[in-house]
């Protein structure tokens, strides 16, 4: 694999937003990949936090409250937007966020590479009206194009599949301006398998069906102790229920089942940093379909049970990969702990849905993938500007 030089190495900068934890983790996933080559010259700027910290912080507040109490007004806000072009007048006016900041690091960094992985496209606005020079390249975090991702200035795209860049293509972004590489991943992904070590870490058994239900970064999956009380009335399955930073949820579940006759086959955990181990020992994963998480399940070869997708771009991703054959979708406990327990119970049913699962692309390499490719451009560009 290609090395730098000591006195070549060129500098990326990652543009990526707090809206959600998507975003951040793919842009850790970038900039680990950088630093296996040899490279640690990577910034990290959350731009709308950096430039607009008032407004990064309401919008950011309302974005998670429209999300989780008003989904119907969130959904209605993503359809609606969905189809705006750049130069519309909303598409020009989210893309200003930022606009003076993104000046100034670039006088003070002097970047070779910059990189979204949030589409706040003010660098590339600048590229078009000012002809600012450093490539730009958008990661796709999503199994779903939203517009507000496309940009005539970007000069190339990663997307998580063939399906999305014929989306691109379509909308008019050149062909070789797309790749499908899959959405980039923690490197724990590129060799998680299960051990002994790890069943006795998080204290399971191996002989039993294990369901990793993951409740979000914030844990707020609906119905959390309903699904686990309901699975666990089968003696024969184990339940890992990961409730991320939303502590009340992990302290009241404990509370909960503390004496519960399943207690002995439920692990409650916080966030979990090293969720490619829980994923690597699990039967079946329940989540919320962020597409980093759904990516994340999809290369451990998980069977995916999606729960009460709110509209917007979770439902989108939800709507396909259940098109795919790749996840269910239930709106309600009892129905989702039964299509649980028929897959885990059932050799063939179960492997079908893995089988289905393979079909799609994993995101095992995506992160260095992107950056090998962004680095080959970067030499182009080089060699041609030496002729």
């Amino acid at each position: 694999m290609f090395h730098f030089e000591s006195n070549s190495q060129p500098k990326m900068l990652i543009l990526y937003a707090s809206y959600g934890d998507g975003h951040l983790q793919v842009a850790r996933a970038l900039r680990s990949s950088m630093e296996e080559l040899g490279n640690f010259r990577t910034v990290m700027i959350d731009l709308m936090a950096e430039s607009h910290p008032w407004l990064n912080e309401v919008t950011r507040r309302f974005y998670q409250k429209s999300y989780t109490n008003m989904p119907s007004l969130y959904g209605w806000m993503y359809d609606f937007t969905k189809p705006m072009k750049h130069d519309s007048w909303f598409g020009g006016l989210l893309h200003s966020f930022g606009k003076d900041k993104i000046k100034r690091i670039l006088l003070a960094e002097q970047p070779d590479i910059v990189v979204h992985t949030f589409p706040s496209f003010a660098l590339p606005e600048l590229k078009r009206s000012n002809g600012f020079h450093p490539p730009s390249y958008a990661v796709i975090t999503d199994f779903d194009l939203h517009c507000r991702w496309v940009h005539p200035s970007i000069d190339r795209y990663y997307v998580a599949t063939e399906d999305l860049k014929q989306e691109l293509t379509k909308l008019g972004i050149p062909n070789q301006a797309v790749q499908v590489t899959g959405i980039p991943l923690k490197r724990g992904f590129r060799a998680a398998a299960p051990s002994s070590e790890l069943y006795h870490r998080y204290n399971l058994n191996p002989n039993k069906p294990i369901i990793l239900i993951m409740a979000g970064a914030q844990g707020v999956m609906p119905d959390a102790a309903l699904i686990c009380s309901m699975l666990l009335a089968d003696a024969n399955v184990q339940v890992v229920l990961v409730c991320g930073r939303n502590v009340p949820l992990k302290n009241a579940i404990q509370q909960l089942f503390q004496h519960h006759s399943g207690k002995s086959r439920l692990c409650v955990l916080g966030y979990v940093d090293a969720i490619h181990e829980l994923m690597s020992l699990s039967d079946c994963l329940v989540t919320k379909p962020g597409g980093v998480t759904l990516s994340e399940g999809i290369t451990a070869g998980l069977p995916l049970f999606i729960y009460r997708p709110v509209p917007g771009q979770e439902k989108q991703n939800a709507q396909y990969l259940a098109a795919k054959g790749a996840a269910t979708i239930s709106y309600e406990a009892a129905e989702l702990t039964g299509q649980i327990l028929k897959l885990v119970h059932d050799p063939l049913r179960l492997t079908n849905s893995k089988l289905s699962i393979k079909q799609l692309p994993s995101s095992q390499m995506a992160a260095d993938s992107i950056i090998l490719d962004i680095l080959s451009n970067i030499r182009i560009i080089e060699k041609a500007s030496t002729l």
